[in-house]
């Protein structure tokens, strides 16, 4: 069994290498505009500010650590079409030659979705959760937000809209061959709504408004979806009858 595997684990080995490299190369060449990166995240939650307080660390450490992180996340996002790319040579082998194909249009969608989804929450729902955040209890507290720990809640709010933003393509991939239909997607929907607000919940800030930014787009997806599939793999019962 280990001898049928073994052409698949190396495979698996060079896209993963491939994909790793790829994401280092960026990280690197990100380090070097890691400032201009860092404004640009921390351009909402200056604006929600308002001048009244600043960012600060408070560990020795901390500012270096989060211009890694900060180049890292960076790197990661721009060597996305390269581990879709990657991705999508670690399957094709599997599929049918009409179905390899998809390989450009998959990465340039996959790519363009996980950008729309992250552009989506810089540009909305960034600006709405830090203004309702950071003014809560104004004239009470005063915001003195640690640069380590809001990177990590920018990258986590960011990357959960643009792994969000995949669902139709994941849809589109799963059709292709043959795992969901359009009658699935329904069927599961009363329990994928529940699964859309748990992961919303727990990817978003503890206030409603954001959660609901999140959860009702991504209702939205799942019902075009079931469209997608629909179009690809629609449920054939007729055919099912006449079979019997």
């Amino acid at each position: 069994m280990f001898e049928e595997l073994k052409p698949h684990i190396v495979e698996l080995r060079k896209r993963l290498f491939i994909s790793v490299l790829s994401v280092i190369i960026l990280f690197l060449v990100c380090f070097s505009f890691w400032e201009a990166i860092l404004n640009f995240m921390l351009s909402p939650l200056k604006e929600a500010m308002k001048g009244s307080s600043e960012v600060i660390f408070t560990h020795p450490a901390e500012a270096f650590f989060t211009a890694m992180k900060v180049s890292f996340f960076a790197g990661l996002v721009l060597s996305m079409p390269i581990i879709f790319w990657q991705f999508w040579l670690f399957v094709a082998p599997g599929l049918y030659d009409n179905e390899k194909k998809y390989v450009i249009p998959f990465v340039l969608s996959a790519s363009v979705m996980f950008l729309a989804g992250s552009a989506f929450c810089y540009y909305l729902v960034v600006p709405v959760a830090f203004d309702f955040l950071i003014n809560f209890g104004h004239g009470t507290f005063t915001a003195m937000p640690k640069i380590g720990e809001f990177v990590g809640f920018f990258i986590k709010l960011i990357a959960a809209f643009g792994i969000s933003f995949e669902l139709p393509i994941i849809t589109f991939f799963l059709a292709l061959i043959g795992l969901v239909t359009d009658k699935s997607l329904i069927s599961f929907f009363r329990y994928g709504v529940v699964l859309i607000f748990v992961f919303a919940a727990i990817m978003t800030p503890p206030d409603i408004l954001s959660q609901f930014m999140l959860a009702v787009p991504l209702i939205i997806l799942y019902a075009i979806s079931i469209l997608i599939a629909k179009i690809i793999n629609p449920h054939k019962d007729e055919e099912l009858q006449n079979d019997e």
